[in-house]
């Protein structure tokens, strides 16, 4: 079973224990962590429930009123009946716990003063036993017997196990086989086992990273230097304790899963960079100034070759045009201020000043631990075509005055080079539309008939809201020139954008006869960034379930948590733009837990204090990934990740904040991600009733909850619930 698809509701536990206070107490832990549970007092009823029901583990009292454990452990290896044996014992033999690993059971929990915790990390061992059923165990050894023992002892723990009584029989495994743990025995009658290791360390290793254990009668200084120079994880000393095998077999092959789960973060991280290489122009330099890495993007637009351009300082690239303020302002933002810097630049082409370019970058400095600036990193997008329309549009109104005859011979010419590289639209004083050209009919889909001396307002228009129609009016009535964006729907029904200039023409008198509208379509433009935005969103989205699945919830908590979120914050008051960046910011509040180790994460038990310090620490871990944004979005979504655990009363953490000194965004996720969680199943608890849930956020009102927040939810209760029925795991 993969570990993925581990839930404690498939696997029924048979206790068997005579005492009555602890089957209890056992009982109690089993079912807290969502296993099915059986109970049985005696060995009579122990046989019953193995008999009529489906066992999949059994916690066994060797004391027993009418016999003893081991009868029953002989009954099932007779009938090869395998559910999986956990012996419970006061006594503390050593050779009887030996004895008991090699019958086939896996593990020995003696009845001391640390009885209930040991049985309280037993849903642990299950977990990793299931966990076990994808590992593969390799066994090197000649002796039959100690083969045979080992692969029973653990193919009884869910591994597969291969084994091996010679090294060509073992490379044919390695070969064919993905081994995650090698158990080699040094004493090989023919062979060495540490010449085999270096012959093949490449392959094993350096290349398939297989765990090696070594097991050896004698261990000389020189076999220890030379094992562990190899990358071997361990050596283990014969005789030796078969619970140490057992036990560090199951470390390492954790150790192993550790490492393949960092493998997978590297490559995601690659993944992403190469995401950014390919959409944008990426250049990085040292703390001097210096190239060190471009992408293919930054050596088209630049004329430079990869090499000819790391090792040379950035410097390199600048041009006149650009103030040298813009230079000073940028250093003094990521060196001193370690900040990230945006701005426009202009660049020197290479070879050719025609192809100078201009660029919309942000750098950001990258700092160790301590503070200090590793590198810069520049990701820049290429708004040359924007910029020189914008200077050619400016050199069109610098006529030189010679003669008369000049002048309008000139007029004529720009006339004629405007009206083709432009869109074009006239309107009289009195607002009638007295030309447009070709470029105006072919995008608007309108005909001359249609739009001449019609009024200007017959055209559809869209105004952004950060700007005002009457504003516009009386800006162009002063006789300023009016640059901006201009909405239209024209007759495809579509909405098209463009940059516009809008020029009152006065004559010589003051009087304004007409005003002329400049336009550039920059529809593709705007639909793109649109595009991209939904894409930002969308990544963000997919992080916030990132940090959910790890911890085996499901991406449909993100979902409604984000639903709950926007439909509280607009219950709330709060603007329609506060609640959208809400909605996309909320499935990061648990972002932080990509830190938190899987052992705790997953726990199906109570969690101890010091896992719980480290379980805490996730709201911070979130906040420090998300805090030096510039993106509203992002750190929206590192104020959630920080104050959703903060309570109204002052007791919540990590800062112990109070009231409104927790941001609004955190108050609401946590209404909204606590509502969701105890509705719904957990590794560590089933889900609660309605009317339990209910009941928890009227008792927290006032407590960890804003009272205002629970009022709204309990107003609007239906809303909430169509949410949650919407998006059913």
């Amino acid at each position: 079973m993969n570990i993925i698809e581990f839930k404690t509701k498939n696997f029924n536990i048979l206790i068997v224990e005579d005492s009555s206070s602890m089957i209890k107490i056992i009982n109690n832990i089993f079912l807290d962590s969502g296993f099915n549970t059986f109970l049985s007092t005696t060995l009579e009823e122990a046989r019953e429930k193995i008999n009529s029901i489906k066992i999949d583990y059994i916690l066994l009292d060797i004391n027993l009123p009418d016999g003893n454990g081991y009868e029953l452990i002989e009954e099932l290896s007779l009938y090869k009946l395998n559910p999986k044996i956990i012996v419970l014992t006061a006594q503390t033999d050593s050779q009887l716990r030996e004895d008991s690993y090699q019958k086939g059971i896996i593990d020995f929990i003696n009845k001391d003063k640390n009885f209930v915790y040991k049985i309280s990390e037993i849903p642990n061992l299950i977990k990793q036993l299931e966990k076990n059923r994808t590992k593969t165990i390799l066994i090197i050894a000649d002796s039959q017997d100690r083969r045979e023992k080992h692969k029973n002892i653990f193919e009884n723990r869910n591994y597969k196990v291969l084994v091996a009584s010679n090294i060509t029989i073992a490379l044919d495994l390695i070969k064919t086989n993905k081994i995650d743990l090698m158990l080699l025995d040094l004493e090989l009658e023919k062979e060495n086992g540490v010449e085999f290791l270096l012959k093949n360390k490449k392959m094993i290793l350096n290349e398939l990273k297989i765990k090696v254990v070594i097991i050896s009668e004698n261990i000389s200084p020189t076999t220890l230097r030379d094992a562990f120079r190899l990358g071997v994880r361990d050596i283990i000393k014969k005789p030796y304790v078969l619970e140490e095998l057992i036990l560090k077999t199951d470390m390492y092959i954790n150790d192993k899963d550790i490492e393949d789960e960092m493998f997978s973060k590297t490559q995601l991280l690659n993944q992403y960079k190469s995401t950014v290489d390919r959409s944008f122009i990426v250049s990085k330099t040292n703390v001097d100034g210096i190239i060190t890495y471009v992408n293919e993007a930054f050596c088209d637009i630049s004329g430079y070759k990869e090499d000819e351009i790391l090792g040379k300082p950035h410097s390199i690239l600048r041009h006149k045009d650009t103030p040298l303020n813009t230079y000073e302002n940028m250093w003094h933002t990521i060196k001193e201020l370690k900040e990230a810097w945006r701005g426009t630049t202009k660049n020197k082409h290479k070879n050719d000043y025609s192809s100078d370019y201009w660029l919309k970058t942000i750098i950001n400095p990258i700092l160790d631990k301590n503070n200090n600036v590793l590198e810069y990193i520049a990701i820049s997008t290429d708004i040359s075509q924007m910029m020189n329309a914008k200077e050619y549009l400016k050199e069109q109104y610098h006529i030189s005055q010679n003669n008369f005859q000049e002048i309008m011979n000139l007029s004529k010419l720009y006339e004629k080079a405007m009206d083709e590289s432009n869109i074009i639209l006239r309107v009289s004083q009195y607002g009638k539309i007295t030309y447009v050209n070709e470029q105006f009919y072919k995008i608007s889909g309108y005909t001359q008939e249609e739009l001449i001396d019609q009024p200007y307002e017959s055209i559809k228009r869209i105004f952004p809201p950060s700007e005002d129609d009457n504003k516009i009016i009386e800006h162009l009535q002063s006789g300023k020139i009016w640059n901006g964006q201009i909405h239209n729907i024209f007759k495809d029904e579509r909405v098209h954008y463009f940059l516009a200039t809008v020029v009152p023409i006065i004559n010589l008198q003051g009087e304004i006869l007409e005003y002329m509208s400049i336009r550039k379509d920059i529809t593709e433009v705007i639909e793109l960034h649109k595009e991209l935005e939904e894409t930002q969103r969308e990544i963000i989205y997919k992080m916030g379930e990132i940090g959910e699945s790890r911890s085996s919830e499901t991406g449909n908590h993100v979902k409604r948590v984000a639903e709950y979120s926007r439909l509280l914050a607009k219950l709330y008051g709060l603007n329609e733009k506060e609640c959208d960046i809400l909605f996309t910011a909320s499935p990061m509040h648990d972002i932080g837990k990509v830190g938190v180790p899987d052992s705790i994460l997953n726990k199906p038990g109570k969690l101890t204090p010091e896992e719980w310090v480290i379980m805490r620490e996730h709201s911070m871990n979130g906040y420090n990934i998300l805090k030096n944004s510039k993106r509203e979005i992002l750190k929206a979504a590192a104020i959630v990740a920080r104050d959703h655990h903060e309570k109204w009363d002052g007791s919540g953490y990590p800062q112990n904040l109070k009231e409104k000194e927790i941001h609004i965004y955190g108050r609401i996720t946590a209404v909204a991600d606590v509502f969701d969680a105890l509705g719904s199943d957990r590794c560590y608890k089933k889900a609660w009733k309605d009317e339990d849930v209910f009941q928890l956020l009227l008792d927290e009102k006032g407590k960890q909850f804003e009272p205002k927040l629970i009022n709204l939810f309990f107003e609007n209760i239906n809303k909430f619930k169509e949410i949650r029925d919407r998006y059913k795991d």
